[in-house]
Order: C-alpha cells, then structure tokens, then sequence
C-alpha cells in the first residue's frame, strides 16, 4: 500500500529531485537523440530566470499532492525556472481555458481534455503546440505505447482524431468501474465474491437485492451532465459492441447510435432511474458532493474514474473496493470507459516552449510514474510494475490490466465531436429525469454525431 502519512509523504518529496535528476534533459535514459532538429533545445538552464505557468485540474488529495511534490523536485532541478501553478477544478478549466488561449497572457501549459470539443478545437484553431520534435528530442515515443499517444493526436489540422501529430502527453491512466462500501454491501446482504466473481446480470440483481434492503443503491451526482456518461458508458458496452462504441466515441464515420443495442443500453439505464436505484435527485447533485456522501455512507455503490480512489481510500480505508463491470458471460470480455487522463499540453503563444517540454518530459518520465503510484494515483506507464499489494488501488491496477490487455477500454463519449460534451450531458440528465425516453435521447445523440460525420 502507497505511503498514508505525512512523515512518509514528506519523506517521498525529499528525496525526489535526487530520484528524478538522472532523468533531466540531457542526462541519463532521457538524452536527446541524434535526430534531434537543431532548433529544439532542451537546455533549460541556459534560459535564464523565466516563470512557467501551468494549468492543472489535478485538484484531490492524491492528484495535488503528486504535481506538488513533482512541481518542487523540478524547481530543485531548475532553480532558474519558477512555476505559477493555477490549480482548478475540471469543469472550471474547461470553462476558463478557451478565454485564457486566445487572450494576450495565455499560460504556458495546459490540461487540455482530448475530446475534440476541447483539444481538438484547440489544434484547429492554431492554439496548441504541436510536440512531435519534443516528442523525438526526448524518446516520448519509446516511453508511450502508441494507443496512448493516439488519444492525444490530431491529424489535417485538427480534422481527424487518433492519428497526426502529438499535442499533449498524459500521466495517468483511468478506469471507469464500480466502487462500493464493503460493509453496505454486508448490510445489504450482497456477497461480495459472489458479486466480483459474477456477470453483469448478478450486479443488476445486486442492485435489485440493495434497493429491496431500503439501502441507496448507486450515488450519482449529475448536476454537470457529465458524470452520467461514466454511468451510460459501462452499461453501453454490455450491449453495443466495442468497435461501433468506438467509432462513436472517436467521431469516425460508419457507425450509428440509432441501434436496437445502444437503444437497450439507453434503456436499462432509464430503468435503473424507475427503480429508485439512484440516490434523490441525481441531476441536481454536486459531482463531488456525489463522492463525498458516498465515502460518508449514503449508498453501496458509486460508478465512477479511478481518479477518486486516492479521496476514497482517505476517508473510507479498507472499507471501500473497487471492480471493472462484470462481463455480460461468465469468463467473457469485460468492456467499459477509461483511457488517459488530461494530457499536458503547451499553448501556441507560449515564449517559455523549451522550459514547458521539459516540464511535460519531467511530470511524465519512468521516475514520475513511481511518484504517482506512491500518492494513490495509477501511472499510464509501468502500471503492472508499480500496482500496490493491497487495498482500493491493487484492485484498480488489476482492472485496468485486465481490461486494457484482455478486454475492451471505451473511449469516452464526448470525446466524439466539439459538441458531443454538451449533447450527451443534456441528453443523459432528460433520460435520467424522464423528460426524453431512449428513443429520444439517441436521436439526439445521433443528430450531433452524423452532422459531424457527414460535414468532414
């Protein structure tokens, strides 16, 4: 289990800069290779006295405590360089950073979603720097596996997704699956093996036995639209199969959502509203009010991103788990949402791009991936290598190995087209509040992703 105390936490950040040095720019396994353009240097002391400014959302216990430690070994590393580090939540960097980008004071890098409402609409519009020679100068393409470098590349100025050039560079990975309270689940008179060891259909009748048992079956906080996606996603992929999830999540052509298996998934989800299995008005529920009430004791399950494991282990300990949805058969495929998390980016007007790339290389590199495990987050690098012997995290580890080697990672939904974001959003809160029937809510869904399809 990662380190739980401030003593060992403070502990970690001392020796960190002496752990990450050997990976600096120009040094040890991260040397610039010989095809290294001339115009790219990595020489950041040589700058002078600069302020790099950053923009994260990595704003939980775990997610904060790792770009701090990490942000401070880099400051110890480069005393030249200074970094202003605006930290917010995600729904307000989505809402600030368009403004931000196209203003005279852009910060240096960015957290930017790569969905193409959000990075690829950056890229398009000339706003992020593309990082191929970066990615060449630091072997970024030796340290990735391609399916993650994809998630991050656009191609023909921001018109394709999943191929081109690269614009960012995330450090963690994530999951989507199903956290629950050990002893609500005991209370409610759900087996555990039981339920990790069974198929979709034994978690739905495991909801059915907790609602029956007068217990909150699944808190769900819906207030912003999105958190109903990580809900709508693992139910989709018991239902519509991986490749057409995917062509819809990417915004490729060929796929439909007006189809008898994502009408079901649409479905069973509307059922799950009319059998009371949600907590009392989910769409008018703060996100992290959501979570918080969950690890207080307000339900048995709680359906999101591996992101919450760090908070949800801190105030739940041994008493919170975690599991990928169950496969539809027994021994089949387990499906469902994950991917990577908020790639780093650099914006387009930055003067500081030298001291940025070597701040991404440096909050991604091999020894960086070791800080993150440590602090409670899952590193997209090394995850098998650094997975915890026990608790909430050893669990997420293995799911996410489980699924991304043996199963079927979903893209996220509005990673789809520039407006995916908000049509799915609205749409799942009139699904959910029973404004719109399935039907409906596809039609929606289908109307945004056609006319993106279709236009080119």
């Amino acid at each position: 289990m990662r380190p739980s105390t401030v003593t060992a936490a403070t502990a970690a950040g001392l020796g960190l800069a002496l752990m990450i040095a050997a990976c600096a720019p120009g040094s040890g396994t991260q040397e610039p290779t010989s095809e290294q353009p001339q115009e790219i240097s990595t020489d950041v002391a040589a700058l002078g006295d600069i302020t790099l400014t950053v923009w994260d959302q990595e704003v939980r216990g775990g997610q904060d405590e790792q770009m701090t430690q990490l942000n401070a070994a880099f400051s110890e590393l480069y005393p030249n360089v200074t970094i202003d580090r605006v930290s917010q939540s995600f729904d307000d960097l989505e809402t600030t950073l368009r403004g931000a980008l196209t203003g005279d004071d852009a910060p240096d890098v960015v957290q930017a979603n790569n969905t193409r409402g959000t990075m690829g609409a950056f890229v398009e519009a000339g706003l992020l720097l593309d990082l191929d020679d970066y990615a060449d100068a630091y072997g970024w393409r030796e340290r990735y596996s391609e399916s993650v470098l994809a998630v991050s590349s656009y191609g023909d100025g921001g018109a394709t997704f999943g191929e081109g050039a690269l614009y960012g560079l995330p450090q963690t990975g994530e999951i989507v699956g199903i956290f629950y309270s050990r002893s609500a689940l005991a209370a409610a008179g759900v087996e555990e093996e039981s339920l990790r060891s069974g198929t979709w259909s034994d978690f739905t009748a495991a909801l059915a036995t907790v609602q029956s048992s007068g217990a909150t079956a699944i808190q769900l906080g819906n207030l912003d639209g999105w958190p109903a996606g990580h809900v709508f996603g693992p139910i989709q992929g018991q239902h519509v199969p991986a490749d057409e999830i995917t062509a819809l999540g990417m915004g490729n052509a060929g796929a439909s959502w007006m189809t008898p298996e994502n009408e079901a998934a649409a479905a069973e989800l509307q059922q799950w509203v009319e059998a009371g299995y949600f907590n009392d008005g989910p769409n008018g529920t703060d996100y992290d009010a959501a979570w918080q009430s969950f690890s207080e004791g307000s339900a048995v399950f709680l359906i999101g991103g591996s992101w919450l494991a760090a908070d949800l282990e801190a105030a739940m300990g041994d008493d919170v788990g975690f599991m990928a949805p169950p496969p539809v058969e027994a021994g089949g495929p387990i499906a469902t949402t994950g991917g990577t998390g908020l790639p780093f980016a650099i914006t387009a007007q930055s003067p500081n791009a030298t001291a940025a790339a070597a701040y991404i290389d440096f909050i991604t590199s091999d020894d960086a991936m070791q800080v993150l495990a440590e602090t409670g987050n899952m590193p997209v690098n090394r995850t098998a290598e650094l997975a915890p012997s026990s608790g909430v995290n050893a669990e997420i580890f293995e799911a996410f190995g489980t699924v991304s080697e043996s199963g079927h990672l979903l893209p996220y939904l509005d990673w789809a087209t520039p407006s995916m974001g908000d049509t799915l959003g609205a749409g799942l809160q009139d699904l959910i509040g029973g404004q719109a029937d399935p039907t409906q809510f596809l039609e929606g869904l289908e109307a945004d992703y056609s006319a993106f399809t279709q236009g080119g």
